[in-house]
């Protein structure tokens, strides 16, 4: 009996993803696995491991300058609502998406070749590069939101189990990624690492061979610029409602105000006379933990709080979030030395139990993201929402910046990181007190008014059809939603 139960177990989530590979097709299925899972959760966790010491060696930034880059880094990711609206609007020979998996494959290709290749690039070239893979990465991404967004408005009782899909793939992918990061940089480098990541840009180019999608004729280009006002006002109407606007400030703030400070720590990590002085192979270890970590947050979601009200989730996500940052002041303090724990398991445990709070903390952002959706700009509008996380992103990235800065944390000085880390949790903290923002309905209901989610006809139905993305797979009728 026990042999069979545990069987059954671990055959519960291939019966799971097979559920949904025959709901939705097995290349759409494929184009999440790819997306996701390699072009994003393997690449960008390999580039981030590789982009820091590339900063920390290469450039010779200060941890301040380092933290305040790796924010211009995501400038792709905040203008989000324009590839959305391209891939929306502008069909390019027919085709409003195949075409945009390959350009954004294809520009990442580019941009990590180019960075690999070139010797002493200076810090602006260095930049550029940079987010041009960003760019290739946002693109891909935008894309597949579309599709997976108009799956979610269409079978809103998916939704999570959608989520928990793109969220899982992600984490693999993380997982990956970071287990190998530490190992591939101390064996090739930075730049090499590089190199190597233009084979999962190069897996977009194929996901846009293979994706499914009807071929519109006769689409009139002179009515591209119409289209885009008609989108920019179905987002304002969308925006003025309060079911939107209400939580569409919840997100913003309760990034905005999450200060991020990894590089203040990494360099302690790496250069700290007194600190753990970890090796390379150490750090992406760390990483890979915090991977878990985030896999165990996805796990937990789908098997046990996806159907908990947005609201109460939040609530305790975001205290225990706060919680965590304090893990790394016994770290600094070395308290943990006193009483025989090494630095490594409390580095690994911190990774771990932050990540997994956080992506506990983030599905249902993205869960009730993808029901704030209209039909019929679906793709644009949660590229918005998501531009929004970004920018809130962004403004924690160089917060978090300007604080190491101002309490002086170079890459020789330390004294004041434990001041900067206190900080950091308190303000982790303070999103509990506009939780009112967020609705407490039940996650599987409907958020907007009925007449927002119904597609509104017009003069030629092909175009209908493209801009509600039904085209994308003609058999996929589902899948998927993440940011």
């Amino acid at each position: 009996m026990n042999t069979s139960k545990m069987g059954l177990i671990l055959r519960k989530p291939f019966y799971w993803v097979k559920k949904l590979s025959e709901e939705l097709h097995w290349s759409f299925v494929s184009a999440v696995v790819l997306v996701y899972g390699i072009n994003q959760g393997m690449s960008l966790s390999l580039i981030r491991i590789s982009t820091q010491y590339y900063m920390k060696d290469e450039q010779k930034l200060q941890p301040s300058e380092a933290q305040v880059y790796s924010g211009i880094i995501q400038l792709p990711w905040v203008v989000k609502p324009l590839w959305g609206f391209l891939t929306d609007t502008l069909p390019i020979f027919g085709y409003r998406r195949r075409p945009y998996f390959a350009l954004g494959g294809f520009i990442g290709v580019v941009a990590m070749l180019s960075l690999s290749i070139n010797q002493n690039l200076h810090l602006a070239s260095a930049l550029l590069c940079l987010m041009g893979g960003s760019a290739g990465a946002a693109i891909a991404d935008v894309t597949i939101d579309a599709c997976v967004t108009e799956n979610s408005i269409n079978h809103p009782s998916l939704a999570s189990d959608m989520q928990s899909l793109c969220g899982l793939s992600s984490s693999v992918g993380q997982l990956i990624g970071y287990a190998i990061s530490g190992f591939l940089v101390q064996l090739i480098g930075s730049k090499g690492v590089f190199g190597l990541l233009s084979i999962p840009s190069s897996l977009v180019i194929l996901v846009g061979m293979i994706t499914r999608e009807a071929h519109g004729h006769n689409v009139a280009y002179k009515r591209v610029s119409q289209k885009f006002v008609d989108a920019g006002k179905a987002m304002w109407m969308a925006l003025k409602c309060e079911n939107v606007w209400r939580p569409c400030i919840y997100m913003f703030l309760s990034l905005a105000v999450s200060l991020h400070i990894h590089e203040g720590m990494f360099y302690w990590y790496t250069e700290a006379k007194d600190g753990p002085s970890f090796s390379k192979e150490m750090v992406g270890s760390i990483s890979s933990v915090g991977a878990v970590g985030s896999l165990l947050g996805v796990l937990l979601y789908q098997n046990a709080f996806k159907n908990h009200p947005f609201r109460g989730l939040l609530f305790w996500t975001q205290l225990l979030y706060g919680a965590s940052g304090l893990l790394d002041l016994i770290l600094l303090s070395r308290v943990n030395l006193k009483f025989g724990i090494p630095d490594y398991v409390v580095v690994v445990g911190d990774a771990a139990f932050s990540q997994m709070i956080g992506r506990l903390k983030w599905m249902p952002l993205l869960v009730l993201s993808s029901k704030l959706c209209p039909s019929g700009i679906e793709g644009t509008f949660f590229a918005l929402l998501m531009s929004i996380d970004h920018i809130g992103i962004l403004t924690a990235s160089w917060g978090g910046g300007l604080l190491l800065h101002a309490f002086n944390v170079t890459r020789t000085q330390f004294d004041n990181l434990w001041i900067v880390v206190a900080i950091r949790s308190i303000l982790r903290m303070l999103p509990v007190c506009i939780l009112f923002l967020i609705p407490s309905s039940d996650p599987n209901a409907a958020i907007l008014p009925s007449e927002m989610l119904k597609s509104k006809k017009g003069d030629e139905t092909l175009e209908n059809q493209n801009m509600e993305m039904a085209p994308l797979v003609s058999s996929l009728d589902q899948q998927l939603v993440d940011t």
